[in-house]
């Protein structure tokens, strides 16, 4: 086991200890600070939603720096009318995601970014509930009138080759069936399963620096560029 994959494997098992908050009138607003809903609604820009663990929320980062924060920035620069409202709680689950996807849907997302997966993939959750959790999600979300963008992500190579090819499945066939934009892999340019990219990663191995969460932000954009 190399050192950087010892401290991926460390730093992801002590998620659901952390959490991430913060917030400003032209970036997303992360859980934990978020204002009422009827106070998100003075904003009319259709609202798209960042739903995941801490790789949508920020943690380690200046608030403002999130990948949904970068997201916000480009849809601006761009002139695409979008509110991008962050629901990123570090630690996070597929069946925590389930729990908590009202809090999503209250929103009346027209666009929802669905970045769940990865702490379930850690713990060693059997491949079929992570699947069963996003279907639900994704069932959920369309049937409320969301367009769902399926993230992906996978995981070290150590956690065996049957499981992993499984878990990077789920992704795959979830975006065939509801026919979904999916963006294969959201570290793309910043981690490998073999180590981070010289400036990308915290000392932690696992999640991004303000140097790679504008990658992030980028590598969402281009998948999602056609939908808006």
């Amino acid at each position: 086991m190399t050192l950087v994959t010892f401290r991926f494997l460390f730093a992801l098992g002590a998620l659901a200890l952390v959490s991430c908050g913060g917030s400003g009138k032209s970036e997303p607003v992360r859980v934990g600070t978020a204002p009422p809903v009827a106070e998100l609604k003075k904003d009319d820009r259709p609202v798209i939603v960042a739903f995941g663990d801490s790789l949508s929320a920020g943690y380690g980062l200046e608030a403002g720096l999130s990948y949904p924060d970068f997201l916000q920035k480009l849809l601006d620069a761009k002139g695409h009318g979008y509110h991008v409202v962050n629901q990123g709680v570090s630690g996070d689950t597929t069946s925590g995601g389930l729990a908590r996807i009202e809090m999503c849907l209250a929103l009346k997302p027209r666009i929802v970014l669905l970045e769940l997966g990865g702490n379930d993939g850690l713990r060693g959750v059997p491949v079929a509930n992570v699947r069963q959790n996003l279907d639900e999600m994704i069932k959920r979300l369309k049937a409320a009138g969301s367009t769902v963008v399926l993230i992906g992500i996978t995981l070290p190579r150590n956690y065996g080759d049957e499981y992993i090819e499984g878990f990077d499945k789920n992704y795959v066939d979830l975006a065939r069936e509801y026919s979904l934009t999916r963006v294969p892999f959201l570290l793309e340019g910043i981690w490998t399963p073999t180590g981070g990219m010289p400036g990308m990663m915290q000392q932690d191995g696992i999640h991004p620096t303000a140097k790679g969460t504008p990658v992030m932000a980028e590598t969402v954009y281009k998948r999602i560029q056609k939908l808006l």
